[in-house]
């Protein structure tokens, strides 16, 4: 550090303390003639170094890889790290959960009910062949299971976790549905339940759902049904902090 003093006023100095241009701070100045060529007296060059890194199975998203004393150098300091932290990437097909993958299997609703026969691509590029026997139905939203599918386990790699497959049923499409085919399916089907209905029953028409009447109602500061609940709180029929209630004798 270099130290100035400066008379400002008689009587009045002024003392101020910056870094020493010749040495920048380091307390020692090397001569010209001693001076390394490569480093100009500053005793550190930069250097560029490959590391291979090596990602073994079953890693997972935010696991870190060290590398111990490659990082920055200086005299008289104690060579630092370089960290790899691993970002896992999203696949296309595959979900991981843990050790497990997760998957999702659209099928038809004739496979659904009379079986069928998937090929599933592992991330290893081999083909699973997967087998619904006829009668064994499957639901929408219906969960199953491959053992020894998933990801493999950190530092045991033979040992793998499952592959958890979820099944969409897709349905027929409205035109698909003749008047001769919906009398071909009920006379397949399990007979539908008789409803037995009131005389006073009023007729109801389906629509199709848009959710921008809920939207309308959340912006609103309401929340559906539950909104109408809390409201009921001030009803008088509800007996809420608003109802009148009957004096005792």
């Amino acid at each position: 550090m270099k130290v100035r003093i400066q008379q400002i006023a008689p009587g009045f100095v002024q003392q101020s303390q910056s870094v020493c241009s010749d040495c920048e701070g380091q307390g020692e100045q090397i001569k010209a003639e001693d001076r390394c060529p490569e480093c100009a007296g500053k005793k550190v060059t930069r250097d560029r170094k490959i590391l291979e890194v090596h990602i073994d199975k079953g890693m997972k998203d935010g696991q870190k890889i060290m590398f111990t004393g490659e990082g920055d150098q200086e005299p008289g300091l104690e060579a630092g790290d370089v960290i790899i932290v691993l970002d896992e990437q999203p696949h296309e097909t595959f979900a991981r959960k843990g050790n497990d993958l997760v998957m999702r299997m659209n099928i038809q609703l004739v496979e659904a009910l009379c079986g069928f026969q998937k090929i599933i691509t592992t991330l290893d590029n081999r083909n699973l062949m997967v087998t619904s026997l006829p009668g064994q139905i499957i639901n929408y939203g219906d969960t199953k299971l491959i053992v020894h599918e998933g990801m493999p386990i950190y530092r045991n790699p033979f040992e793998k976790g499952r592959l958890i497959i979820q099944f969409i049923v897709d349905f027929p499409e409205p035109k698909q549905l003749t008047p001769q085919r919906i009398t071909q399916l009920e006379k397949i089907l399990p007979d539908r339940t008789v409803e037995m209905i009131p005389d006073d029953a009023e007729e109801a028409i389906l629509q199709e759902y848009h959710d921008n009447h809920g939207k309308n109602e959340r912006s609103g500061g309401h929340h559906g049904h539950f909104a109408h609940m809390e409201d009921d709180d001030d009803d008088p029929r509800a007996g809420g902090p608003g109802a009148v209630q009957c004096g005792t004798q």
